[in-house]
């Protein structure tokens, strides 16, 4: 594994031992970062959350394209090792919180975009993301991204799917949430 772009590109990141995480792959990386580049236009100076963060991939990818910082939440002690060894190789400005990604301490601020990368098929996405709208991490101009499996139901009241996108057994799906005044609860559409 190593970073794609920015300034830290091409440096390689250290991965959790053992098969409990599941590093997001550089292919599937190159193809989430173009999606937000594409509606983003640059990562400068935004915060980052980075739930069930694992190596802290996409965190640091984000600030090595200039985001201003990065909170990685991540319970599993050789996960937290190897994002602790990362954070520190690269300098960057980052935290690591000890947490649970679905029991998240409250947000001084809210982040701009959220990453969210649960092991696949265990409902974890929708309670993430209810846990980040009560501790305060998600605003109206929040962006979050899901990685599941190709397949995984989503059904999240409240937010809108802006892009989603199939990369070999995994689907990529960029969220928004509703505006305040939105209408009623539509489930989010299914790719095959």
């Amino acid at each position: 594994m190593r970073i794609i772009s920015g300034q830290w590109r091409s440096r390689p990141l250290l991965a959790p031992a053992g098969d409990i995480t599941r590093p997001t792959a550089d292919r599937s990386r190159e193809t989430l970062f173009s999606m937000l580049v594409s509606r983003l236009g640059s990562f400068e100076g935004l915060t980052v959350l980075d739930l069930f963060a694992g190596s802290g991939a996409l965190a640091l990818e984000a600030l090595s394209r200039g985001a201003a910082q990065a909170f990685l939440v991540e319970r599993d002690p050789d996960a937290r090792r190897a994002i602790s060894a990362n954070i520190a190789a690269f300098g960057a400005n980052a935290r690591l919180l000890g947490h649970d990604a679905t029991a998240l301490p409250r947000a001084q601020a809210p982040a701009d975009l959220i990453f969210l990368d649960p092991p696949y098929g265990g409902g974890l996405v929708e309670k993430a993301i209810s846990s980040a709208q009560e501790s305060g991490w998600i605003a109206p101009h929040s962006w979050i991204s899901v990685e599941t499996a190709r397949g995984e139901m989503l059904d999240i009241p409240g937010f809108t799917l802006q892009a989603d996108r199939g990369v070999g057994k995994a689907m990529l799906r960029l969220l928004r949430p509703h505006p305040p005044a939105s209408g009623p609860h539509v489930p989010l559409p299914q790719q095959p």
